[in-house]
């Protein structure tokens, strides 16, 4: 009933992972409805995520023509734009929302949203809409951690250099930073 080390390691090895299913434009639009159905997607990144299971199933059948793949997937890209699935100002609007409820600042979100194929330019006007303050976004993560003036008043200079890190890696300028571990909360 039990296997052992070496049976268990050889029944791993021989087991294979199913064959992927063939790759049609009806097929990758299909994943793409499915991708769009569970996450809010840029052009770029629904192009790379269907580049992707393009690519899996060429390795799995080299004598494959991935460029016609390719081509069908500009197609279905082209379908949902139409269609209005993929809105990359609606995409950028969501994302950057959430990213400032999360206490998020300006570089983190330009470098996600760049990785999502987003233009810098778009993301800056959105941010002047917003009322980006660098300030406010530090303390809202400083209390979400708690660190910095939401530590008590015996550990807060222990724990200066650590919590200056902290919001430092998370992307926020020196200034601020200083700033921030200098300010005095009030009790309301």
């Amino acid at each position: 009933m039990f296997l052992n080390d070496e049976e268990a390691h050889q029944s791993s090895r021989t087991s294979r992972r199913r064959p992927q299913k063939k790759i049609t434009p009806q097929r990758l639009r299909n994943i793409g409805l499915y991708y769009l159905k569970r996450f809010e997607s840029s052009v770029e990144n629904l192009r790379s995520v269907l580049h992707r299971r393009i690519d899996a199933y060429a390795r799995e059948n080299p004598q494959w023509d991935k460029q016609e793949a390719y081509v069908w997937t500009e197609a279905v890209l082209d379908d949902f734009i139409r269609l209005k699935y993929l809105d990359d100002d609606r995409f950028t609007e969501i994302k950057i929302k959430n990213y400032l409820n999360a206490g998020k600042p300006a570089r983190y979100i330009k470098n996600k949203l760049r990785a999502k194929g987003i233009a810098e330019s778009a993301v800056e006007s959105i941010l002047s809409e917003e009322d980006y303050d660098p300030c406010a976004m530090a303390l809202k993560l400083a209390k979400r951690k708690k660190i910095g003036p939401y530590r008590t008043a015996e550990t807060r200079h222990e724990f200066r250099q650590k919590d200056m890190g902290t919001l430092i890696r998370a992307g926020f300028d020196y200034d601020i930073v200083r700033e921030v571990l200098d300010y005095e909360v009030t009790e309301e």
